[in-house]
C-alpha cells in the first residue's frame, strides 16, 4: 500500500522557520515529480514546488521563490521543504503528491503544478504562522 506521510508543520511567528518531510512507504519514487502543495480555508489547493527524483531538478511558485527550498533524499525515500522567512499568508494545510504520470520531470506540468496532475496524497501538516 502506498503511502506518503506529511510531518513538521507548527506554529511559528512570522519570519520564523519550519521544515516539512513527506515520507514515502510502499513504493519507491524513483523518477516522479514529487510536489507540496497547500490549501487555505476557502482557497483552492496551490503547488508551491515540486521536484523531479529522477534528476532533483525543481520548481517554485512565485510566492514562495527564494524563501522556500524542496529536497530529496532518495536513500529515506523523503522529501523535505524547507521554509524560511515565513508570512501569515503561508498559513495552509500543507500536503505532499506524487504525479499521475512516471518519468516526468516537473517542468512537464507547468506553468503551474495542478492537483489533478497528481494522484497519490499524504494526509496534510498544518502550518500557522502569526504575525
Amino acid at each position: 500500500q502506498v503511502q506518503l506521510v506529511e510531518s513538521g508543520g507548527g506554529s511559528v511567528q512570522a519570519g520564523g522557520s519550519l521544515r516539512l518531510s513527506c515520507a514515502a512507504s510502499g513504493y519507491t519514487y524513483s523518477s516522479n515529480c514529487m510536489g507540496w502543495f497547500r490549501q487555505a480555508p476557502g482557497k483552492e489547493r496551490e503547488g508551491v514546488a515540486g521536484i523531479y527524483t529522477g534528476g532533483g531538478s525543481t520548481y517554485y511558485a512565485d510566492s514562495v521563490k527564494g524563501r522556500f527550498t524542496i529536497s530529496q533524499d532518495n536513500a529515506k525515500n523523503t522529501v523535505y521543504l524547507d521554509m524560511n522567512s515565513l508570512k501569515p499568508e503561508d498559513t495552509a494545510m500543507y500536503y505532499c503528491a506524487a504525479a499521475k504520470r512516471w518519468y516526468y520531470d516537473c517542468s512537464h506540468f507547468l506553468p503551474e503544478l495542478k492537483a489533478d496532475d497528481f494522484g497519490d496524497w499524504g494526509q496534510g501538516t498544518r502550518v500557522t504562522v502569526s504575525s
